[in-house]
Order: structure tokens, then sequence, then C-alpha cells
């Protein structure tokens, strides 16, 4: 059986366990990227992209959570200089090749629009978006516990967003004994949210809902907490933002105001590295398997 051949480029520590998974799975990995990664072994090789990759026989092309960039450069933490996925790496590879990512950016559109691949987006997967939701929730409470000075034992916890994420950091926050509010505008979350026992608002209702509240989970990306939504927030109340950058923070007007207010987006990948990569490789190698069947 011909082995399966993945190109991750770029990334950080997910990667490298998301290598790793694949080599225990007879899948071999080239890595672009990870110059500084001190890890040597058989089928796990270490590349340029420059005559040591053979790109019509790649099976996959692994992008960072973050996706694809301006200039189609790449995150890289592993890297000794900046990484730019070559479009001429694309073009040499046969038209299945999988290119999989985290997010969906425009620069990826537009290569993949020059180059048309198959394509996926991992982090709009139900399934993965429920199992990440897991380490957010716990870097979420690492966060709160670190920079507040007061117990997560009733404190007046606002979750805004009750998506896969939100529903799991409110009810981390609920069984340690926090007072939770929910704040959504979803039909389907409000609904869920108090199935679950949560009390829910609007975010028209957030200037008054924040008034008397001591730590603030945003995973709504729009501007939800604006300077006027702020102005009635006491400068004590901590903000951690886990929405994709900017967020959904006024961040400028919470420093004036003497707020802490913490952007956070990829806690997985921050607080528990491995148990995310692990998360992504399944899904990644189910995929490769399913290409071969």
């Amino acid at each position: 059986m011909k082995k399966k051949k993945l190109v991750i480029i770029g990334g950080d520590a997910r990667q490298t366990e998301i290598a790793e998974q694949c080599l225990r799975h007879g899948i071999r990995v080239y890595l672009i990227g990870f110059e500084k990664w001190n890890r040597h072994a058989f089928d796990i090789v270490k590349a340029n992209g420059y005559g040591d990759v053979p790109w019509p026989d790649v099976d996959a092309i692994l992008l960072p959570v973050s996706g694809l960039k301006e200039g189609n450069k790449v995150e890289a933490v592993f890297a000794k200089q900046n990484v730019i996925l070559q479009e001429e790496w694309v073009k040499r590879t046969k038209s299945n090749c999988v290119v999989i990512t985290g997010i969906h950016t425009t620069s990826l559109h537009a290569l993949l629009t020059k180059y048309p691949r198959p394509y996926h987006k991992l982090l709009e997967r139900d399934d993965i978006a429920i199992y990440n939701s897991i380490p957010s929730a716990e870097g979420t409470l690492l966060m709160a516990l670190q920079e507040t000075d007061i117990t997560i034992h009733g404190s007046r916890t606002i979750v805004l967003g009750f998506g896969r994420t939100g529903q799991t950091i409110a009810d981390t926050f609920s069984s340690l004994g926090a007072y939770v509010k929910v704040v959504t505008n979803a039909t389907s979350e409000k609904a869920r949210a108090e199935v679950m026992g949560f009390t829910t608002f609007h975010t028209n209702a957030l200037s008054d809902i924040v008034k008397d509240g001591d730590i603030c989970v945003n995973t709504i990306p729009a501007l939800v907490l604006s300077k006027e939504v702020l102005t009635h927030a006491s400068s004590r109340m901590l903000i951690i933002d886990l929405a994709s950058a900017p967020g959904g923070t006024d961040f400028d007007y919470a420093k004036k105001r003497g707020m802490k207010a913490l952007l956070a987006p990829g806690l997985p990948g921050r607080v528990a590295p491995v148990t995310a990569g692990r998360i992504l490789a399944q899904v990644l190698i189910d995929l490769l398997l399913e290409k071969e069947a």
C-alpha cells in the first residue's frame, strides 16, 4: 500500500502533535517552517519546499489553524524566518490534493480560485468545535483565576454567545458556583441556555448587565463590548475575549478606563496543544483514510 504524504506548512505545538500522530498511522510527513523543532524521526522530514517535497505525490497540505494570511504568509512559531506558501507548490500538486486549514481567509480563497483543490476548514466542523470547547473553557478558567482577586464561586460571570464554546464555559463556571448570565440574540442559543438553567439576555441589555459583572467572557466575533457598553461596567470587571482577532471588545477604551481586557483566541493551542493537536489529527487522518477508501 502506497504511503500517504502530508505537508504541514507552519503552525505551532498542535502541528507537531499532528505530525507525531500521523507518523503512528504510517503517514509520511513533510514539515515546512519547523527548523527550531528538535525532533528527528523516520518519515517526518523537515523541508523547505524547494526540491525536497514530492509535490505531485502529496495527498494533503495542512495550514495553521489561523489559516493563510495576506501575502500567503502563515504563522510558524518553530521557523527561523517568515514562511510563505508558494503558489508554485500548490500548482504542482494533483487536482485532488486536499488543502486543510483552520479558518477561511480571503488569501486562501484567492489561491484556490486560481488553483482549484478540495479543502476543509477544520474549525468550522461541529465535532472539532465541541472537542475544542473543553480546553477553551479550561484556559478561560485559568485566566480568570490568575487575573482576578476573587473566587469563581460567587462571582457574577457574563458569557456572551452560547455556541459550542459558550455553552461549555457557562457550564464550567456555573459548576464552580459562579452566577452566570448568558447574552445571545440567537433564539436557538437562548432556548438551549434556558433549558440548561441559565438566565438569558439580548445584547441590547448589555449596558445594564455589565454594571455588576465581575468576569465577562466573549465568544461573539463582533463588537459587542463597545465604548457605549463599557462605560457602564465596573473598571474591576475582567474581560476575556475569545473571539478571533480583533475580538469583540473596544480594547483601547477598556485600557483608558483601567480595565483588564485580554484577547485570547486559540486557547486550545496555548493551554493544551497536545490535546488540541490530537483532536485535529484524528479528523485529518480520517480525511486521508476516506480519500484512500
